[in-house]
């Protein structure tokens, strides 16, 4: 059986992003949310986002509320801020596998990749 796990990394202070909200949506005609959870301490979820039956083949976004984990931070942000809410959308081909969608975030920039 498949599964789906994500982490944020702050890449501007060096460290996991902890209390992060994380949202995720199945993506078709409409776009309808499945979960939303928080990061724990080491920036990651206590368990895969999707799994088991739930985990099927289609296309998905995941969304991180960055901008509020930044505010929380007390960094110094422009209002509204260069970064704030981020829309990772991706496609599930396999069912079987697994599937990690990390996020590195600052800020100024974020980035991902299929991990494992």
């Amino acid at each position: 059986m498949g599964r789906l796990t994500t982490h944020i990394l702050d890449t501007a202070q060096g460290c996991p992003a902890a209390n992060v909200d994380i949202a995720l949506y199945a993506v078709g005609e409409d776009r309808r949310l499945l979960k939303k959870d928080q990061t724990n301490a080491d920036g990651r979820l206590d368990n895969p986002i999707l799994e088991a039956d739930e985990f099927k083949p289609g296309v998905y976004d995941l969304v991180f509320q960055a901008g509020a984990y930044f505010r929380s931070c007390k960094l110094d942000l422009p209002d509204p801020p260069f970064v704030d809410e981020v829309v990772i959308r991706f496609g599930i081909a396999d069912a079987d596998s697994h599937y990690h969608v990390p996020l590195l975030v600052s800020p100024w920039a974020y980035s991902t990749y299929r991990g494992s």
